[in-house]
């Protein structure tokens, strides 16, 4: 049997920064936040979130939680 074990988290913010003006979609600025505690939880992270946005001048479209796990045998 298999193993996880959670070593690494990142919060990861994607925002709206405008339209190509050549095929019409949507383009977006991501900007990641390392380290986050591994046992943070997700209202956590949305009210860290909640706090970041007033400081950015673009418009938020998505919040992603990116965690990395070591697989290992049992």
């Amino acid at each position: 049997m298999a193993l996880a074990e959670r070593i690494d988290s990142r919060l990861q913010l994607t925002f709206e920064e405008g339209t190509d003006p050549v095929s019409g979609d949507p383009i977006y600025k991501r900007k990641s936040f390392n380290n986050v505690k591994l046992d943070a939880t997700a209202d956590q992270l949305l009210a860290v979130t909640q706090e970041l946005v007033p400081l950015q001048q673009l418009d938020l479209y998505s919040v992603k939680r990116n965690d990395t796990e070591l697989i290992t045998e049992d």
